[in-house]
């Protein structure tokens, strides 16, 4: 008789949950065939620790200031999507009435653009559901620990006045073509930006992608954060530059850009967080 270890353990881990209450859990694991293909293409980053820009917008003495600095730590294997979201794989989600049709319309292996927020919450909650395991949005740590070498902050605003809207724009514009990018709109297939140097694929490419993370507006003193406040009306948003975006808002150019300068296109990818299913085994004996 063979022998298939992850099936068995696909239906040992259902069974467990059943266990706790969880009913919809073997037709999610023995469904796999029928859901999307980031189930088999997945990337496993060890635990670690790293030193980190924080996200949001910084005041010092009224003016622009350097976000502060920290030392992150990733404490247990993190496991996320090798590539973004595809279009094919979205419009299983729309299909199911789960998900609104992304903006784009574009269809089959490219990444699903076009999409808000909103949306990127919508798939990862019918992901989980089709699945009965848990996927969700990275935090913006995760992603630039996943990111590695191609993580890039916040462009800084240098001598834009903020309390003139319209000349910190045109500051950071100028900082982002003194990095010799253009406007790059059209989405590539999978891979077409390649591999990190942690085997994910198309970071930084032309797909910005939406993070759990909330937008913080902070106050500075003495090189410390003295006040912030959080709006999660707004999320960070992780690509070629970190940006803010408010949560409807499908196309970064469209002017819902909350700080810095748009992104060529909005899209996703998920982490597969398998705390809730170890908590389960453990509390069954099972590990």
């Amino acid at each position: 008789m063979s022998f298939d270890p992850v099936f068995t353990f696909g239906t040992i881990a259902a069974a467990a949950l059943i266990g706790l209450g969880v009913n919809h859990a073997i037709d999610g694991t023995l469904s796999r065939s029928r859901v999307p293909m980031a189930l088999a293409e997945l990337v496993t980053l060890a635990p670690g620790s790293f030193e980190h820009p924080r996200p949001g917008e910084f005041l010092k003495d009224n003016h622009p200031a350097p976000a502060p600095v920290a030392k992150e730590i990733i404490d247990k294997p993190l496991e996320i999507m090798k590539f973004q979201v595809t279009a094919s794989d979205y419009d299983r989600c729309v299909s199911d009435g789960a998900c609104k049709p992304a903006d784009s319309r574009l269809a089959g292996n490219v990444p699903a653009t076009g999409v808000s927020f909103l949306d990127a919450q919508a798939y990862a909650n019918w992901l989980s559901a089709k699945t009965g395991e848990t996927w969700r949005l990275p935090t913006d740590i995760e992603w630039a620990y996943v990111a590695a070498e191609r993580f890039r902050a916040d462009i800084e605003a240098g001598d834009g006045d903020p309390a003139d809207p319209a000349r910190r724009w045109l500051t950071l514009y100028r900082n982002e073509s003194a990095l010799g990018r253009k406007a790059d709109p059209e989405p590539r297939p999978l891979g077409a930006f390649g591999a990190n140097s942690k085997g994910v694929a198309d970071v930084a490419g032309n797909v910005w992608e939406w993070t759990s993370t909330c937008y913080v507006h902070a106050t500075m003193s003495g090189g410390a954060v003295a006040s912030s406040v959080s709006n999660c009306g707004v999320h960070v948003v992780e690509g070629f530059h970190r940006t803010y975006m408010s949560n409807f808002i499908r196309d970064g150019k469209s002017g819902g850009c909350a700080v810095g300068t748009p992104p060529d296109n909005l899209g996703f990818r998920l982490v597969h967080d398998r705390s809730f299913l170890r908590a389960a085994l453990r509390r069954l004996g099972l590990t």
